[in-house]
């Protein structure tokens, strides 16, 4: 399994550990979306007494893939997944302590925002959640059978009209026309971001990290942030065998300095993580002010009951909302 997994999620060694090659080497696993953070932060780490001469062997893929990878033997000292039951799948298999997530962050290491990621210049004009239920949309997202990713975007369609009073019905409704006008449904947050890319679709579903380091990368690409939208948090674990260095990696990336490694790639800062400088970031929409306040702010915990009410209500293999939905709208699980 480890090394059919290596072979398709881009497992490599990274020269982000700096410095001379005399220190532990840590395997870092995670999902796709945010690599180019945790290099940002592995070689912020590297100018520590900790991180000097620490290097890294990384695996990339979509987050439940992985998190499946690693419960049947693939290496890891440190995870980095898109949803925290992916990281409780590891607690119930013994490798993560059951108190991975005492500490006031919650295992929490990453946040971001659900965006909708547009052509350059917008030129269907798509100002908010509404506007994918449109005839003339076609849209990018991840498939939430393997992606975490996917997760958050159809949640946050979800919530949108939970949130405005709307019923369940209504809510169902609605998911059902924006899943209608899916034109790619690929297996990861990276993999879907790079189908848009390529020209499939007129709009993305996606993290706003994911869209400004699009746009630092040259993409001509713009992004909306909706009115109401759901918070992504992603959580980050040590493993019970890892190397002590990977402990000393997690307890830097919730530092100010760790934070602002990842800020600077698009991550918008922990809100438990006190002092950390924003500043300019290229590749947002305005980078003098690269985070807008959104007027209704949802989080899974507090407006949607919880990870565990979440994916036994809507992401079960038999019941779930969604998994039903997509099978109406011919999209596989």
């Amino acid at each position: 399994m480890a090394a059919a997994m290596c072979a398709t999620a881009a497992c490599a060694p990274s020269g982000a550990g700096g410095g001379e090659e005399d220190g532990p080497s840590l395997s870092l696993v995670g999902f796709a979306v945010p690599k180019a953070g945790n290099n940002a932060v592995q070689q912020a780490f590297a100018q520590t007494d900790e991180g000097a001469g620490v290097t890294w062997q990384e695996s990339y893929g979509a987050s439940g893939d992985q998190s499946r990878a690693v419960a049947s033997g693939l290496d890891a000292d440190y995870v980095h997944f898109s949803v925290t039951p992916d990281v409780t799948r590891l607690v119930d298999a013994g490798l993560v302590d059951e108190s991975w997530d005492d500490g006031p962050n919650k295992g929490i290491v990453t946040d971001s925002v659900v965006v909708l990621v547009v052509r350059e210049g917008n030129p269907k004009n798509i100002r908010g959640w509404e506007d994918l239920a449109r005839d003339d949309i076609g849209i990018v997202t991840p498939n939430p059978g393997s992606s975490g990713a996917a997760r958050w975007n159809i949640l946050g369609a979800w919530q949108h009209v939970i949130g405005k009073g709307g019923t369940e019905a209504e809510a169902e409704q609605f998911l059902a026309s924006v899943l209608a006008n899916v034109e790619a449904f690929p297996g990861s947050g990276r993999d879907a971001t790079q189908a848009f890319q390529s020209g499939t679709g007129d709009v993305l579903i996606s993290y706003e990290n994911e869209a400004i380091l699009a746009r630092q990368n040259g993409e001509p690409i713009e992004y909306v942030v909706p009115r109401d939208t759901l918070l992504i948090e992603n959580p980050a674990a040590v493993l019970k065998d890892a190397d002590p260095a990977a402990e000393a990696f997690l307890d830097f990336v919730l530092t100010p300095e760790g934070q602002a490694a990842y800020v600077a790639k698009g991550f918008r800062p922990l809100r438990t993580v006190e002092g950390v400088e924003v500043g300019e970031v290229e590749g947002a929409m305005d980078p003098t002010a690269p985070f807008p306040e959104v007027e209704k702010l949802f989080t899974i915990d507090d407006d949607l009951g919880g990870w565990e009410h979440v994916n036994s209500t809507f992401f079960d293999e038999s019941e779930g909302i969604i998994t039903r939905l997509q099978a109406s709208a011919g999209l596989q699980s």
